[in-house]
């Protein structure tokens, strides 16, 4: 697989994400290794990022890469109005691997289409988020002991959030039971759950999750994202539905464990902090294993 970009979570079979996720634990019992030396990682972030990039960053460091890059595209020259395509043919002569995130669907796909070296996709708009997905499958396949035959809740904006829309597609290679919780304004887009009901694969919706939390193996918790709304009175009506509360948790699995892609808002109440079974904070620190192993697996490295 190497020098194959990554910008869709459909780029990988389910074999090699088994094998990034082998490759993750490996890194996780011993994450300092000198297997980027001499390689040189453009982080490009035209869109901000916090987690996404310091553990992108965390882990070129930690593998001895060489990192170059923007945060802010505002000190790019993207402000005197040159094009991605000319930004990307640019910086691909200068590094061997380019991470990415932008604000515009398809700009990924796009870029990889370009680029004289692999293109790995830190998000774009609405649509991908593949690397936040694989370090989600690692949380689950960590706390659950498998990825097979669990029942998951996403809860929150399921229309704008690109990493319910990964994660979905994502699961649906396991048999997997969804259960979509959100606002009649953030609903799963229908052209997810045609793909699951092509594949045979169950989901449910509803507009509260009061009354069934106990199913749940996973809750995946989303942010209603302010950015993505273009009228603030719509933001406000949803901004605060869902609020998950330590109260909320008294009847839930053994096994249940909460993710979130972070950063939150009101959505997870900070009680739920001190439950062992907020996983959210350990699932940020597990981004930096997956991150090494897609790095290593797209560049062709092996431990």
């Amino acid at each position: 697989m190497k020098n194959k970009s990554f910008v869709s979570i459909d780029d990988f079979t389910k074999e090699e994400i088994i094998e990034i996720l082998d490759m993750a634990e490996e890194f996780e019992k011993q994450p300092i290794r000198d297997l980027l030396r001499n390689r040189v990682i453009a982080t490009l972030f035209f869109e901000p990022s916090t987690r996404t990039r310091l553990s992108f960053e965390s882990a070129i460091n930690k593998l001895g890469g060489k990192i170059i890059g923007f945060a802010d595209a505002s000190i790019s020259s993207v402000t005197k109005g040159e094009s991605l395509h000319d930004t990307i043919r640019m910086v691909s002569s200068y590094s061997d691997l380019i991470v990415m995130r932008h604000q515009l669907e398809g700009s990924a796909r796009y870029a990889s289409e370009i680029s004289s070296v692999p293109i790995i996709n830190a998000g774009d708009g609405t649509n991908q988020h593949p690397t936040q997905t694989m370090l989600d499958l690692y949380s689950i396949r960590k706390t659950q002991g498998t990825l097979d035959n669990l029942n998951i809740f996403m809860v929150g904006d399921l229309k704008y959030g690109r990493t319910v829309h990964s994660l979905m597609m994502a699961m649906s290679r396991w048999n997997t039971t969804f259960n979509f919780i959100s606002p009649e304004e953030l609903k799963m887009p229908d052209e997810n759950k045609i793909y699951l009901e092509n594949l045979g694969l169950k989901y449910y919706e509803h507009s509260d999750f009061t009354d069934i939390i106990s199913r749940a193996d996973i809750i995946y918790m989303t942010r209603v994202q302010k950015e993505r709304f273009s009228d603030p009175i719509e933001y406000e009506k949803v901004k605060n539905v869902y609020v998950l509360k330590n109260s909320m948790l008294a009847n839930t699995k053994p096994n249940m464990r909460i993710l979130h892609p972070l950063p939150r808002v009101n959505e997870i109440s900070t009680d739920v902090d001190s439950s062992s079974k907020a996983y959210y904070f350990e699932q940020a620190l597990n981004g930096v294993f997956t991150r090494q192993a897609i790095l290593c697996k797209v560049l062709g490295i092996e431990l």
